[in-house]
């Protein structure tokens, strides 16, 4: 006898790990099927990554793991696979009657091309995908010029920004009034973390609680690297597992300056909706003729924390052992790279790419391209940051830097890689002579 296919809605985690106030969740409950909530541990990502102990994905497992207990206590579950989206959406259609499939859009190359390929799939089989905009305020066309075009430069951006939220803040959405759509099952089992092919992680986790103390002193204290000044919420922001609604919303009350970061993130996820070619190359295409230096041992020596700058050493340690940097240390450690060693700041975005908790492609691109000089809105080639003075106005103490370097002081400690000066005169004209050929 023929098995009767269970028919249900799909919402598809991705970048919104939470059930409280998720756009596409919300809209997938409100509907008439019963829900099935799944994520896809995407091997097309995770094989990429370079260390089996990624804390990145410990903290996807763990936000899952919170999320299907608290489905279970409603009677429902959530399906976790691991595999290649496409052929997981196959063996769905296989196992289900899907009525829609609802998600929460995504702007990266990658995610674009992977959700064109589960549309046109669910597509020959009638199937409609729908998707929302959860991961940002507003997203690549709703702030632009009075011509209609996307903005370029930031301070413009922000104002129109800030016109347009304080006519009306988006509102949040109240999943739990729906919470009765999930579809009962039995709890699916949910696999570990070495299932996926990964161990666990000493990495610590900042907490998802926004401390409002410290968003009502940022202003004050954000720029230095010692101090509590920041509020460590970056990982949430990047996998959803705290609603940018929310936080906005909070910021928007408290303290402007911190609301202007956030809205720094929604610029450059709208650069690179607009603008993809900045993944690959330079904003500015004429700065694609820089002649890199892009010597490999002083690459290392930058990566390892040994340069003999003592705030770009102890930011690179910090970013080692952590997974995190102070905002202000990575400005000073990309213009080290790019200017005092004329390395290509792709190979800096990189080496972000893999050890940041909160990496995300649209912020760290637009940081590194903004401290190189080669971005929209950039930090311009001829302002370089002087690391000692950095270091002397923003860790007078020296706190921050014998935290992270126990041999500063001592002979042990690494002599500087290059000269400041000279290095900056290198930078200067080698810019210059690149940017003045037609």
């Amino acid at each position: 006898m023929t098995k009767v296919k269970q028919q249900v809605a799909i919402f598809w985690f991705r970048r919104d790990l939470r059930l409280e106030d998720n756009s596409g969740l919300f809209h997938a409950l409100k509907g008439n099927s019963a829900v099935l909530p799944i994520f896809i541990f995407d091997t097309d990502i995770l094989d990429q990554l370079p260390d089996q102990q990624d804390a990145r994905v410990q903290f996807i497992h763990d936000r899952l793991k919170k999320i299907h207990s608290t489905l279970q206590k409603i009677g429902s579950s959530v399906l976790v696979k691991h595999g290649k989206p496409l052929e997981i959406f196959q063996q769905l259609l296989a196992d289900y009657t899907i009525e829609a499939v609802f998600t929460n859009r995504d702007y990266e190359p990658y995610a674009l091309v992977r959700d064109k390929e589960i549309e046109e799939l669910l597509g020959k089989k009638g199937i409609k995908l729908f998707t929302f905009k959860d991961h940002v305020i507003y997203e690549k066309k709703e702030i632009v010029t009075d011509a209609g075009e996307p903005y370029k430069v930031f301070t413009p951006y922000k104002n129109k920004w800030l016109e347009k939220y304080k006519k009306a803040k988006p509102a949040q959405y109240d999943t739990a009034t729906y919470k009765e759509n999930f579809v009962t099952v039995d709890p699916f089992p949910f696999p570990t973390l070495e299932k996926i092919g990964f161990i666990p992680s000493p990495i610590a986790i900042p907490a998802d609680k926004v401390d409002e103390e410290i968003v009502k002193k940022y202003a004050q204290s954000r720029n230095f690297p010692a101090q509590q000044g920041t509020s460590r919420l970056g990982i949430h922001l990047r996998h959803g597992s705290l609603s940018i609604r929310k936080l906005a919303h909070i910021a928007s009350q408290l303290n402007e300056t911190y609301l202007s970061e956030l809205i720094w993130r929604d610029f450059y996820v709208m650069i690179l909706a607009n603008f993809p070619h900045v993944v690959e190359r330079a904003f500015k295409p004429q700065y694609e003729r820089i002649p890199w230096k892009n010597d490999p041992e002083e690459y290392k020596v930058w990566c390892q924390g040994k340069t003999g700058y003592p705030i770009v050493d102890a930011g690179m340690r910090e970013l080692n052992q952590t997974g995190f940097m102070h905002n202000r240390v990575r400005m000073v450690t990309a213009s080290f790279l790019t200017k005092h060693l004329l390395i290509d700041w792709r190979w800096g975005e990189a080496y972000f790419a893999d050890k940041l908790l909160d990496y995300e492609l649209a912020s760290n691109n637009g940081g590194w391209q903004w401290a190189a000089g080669t971005g929209t809105d950039a930090q311009p080639y001829f302002r370089i940051f002087n690391p000692t003075s950095q270091m002397e106005k923003f860790d007078k103490d020296l706190r921050y830097i014998k935290k992270w370097i126990p041999e500063y002081g001592t002979s042990s400690y690494a002599k500087p890689i290059v000269a400041h000066k000279e290095a900056r005169e290198r930078a200067l004209t080698t810019f210059k002579t690149a940017l003045e050929k037609n």
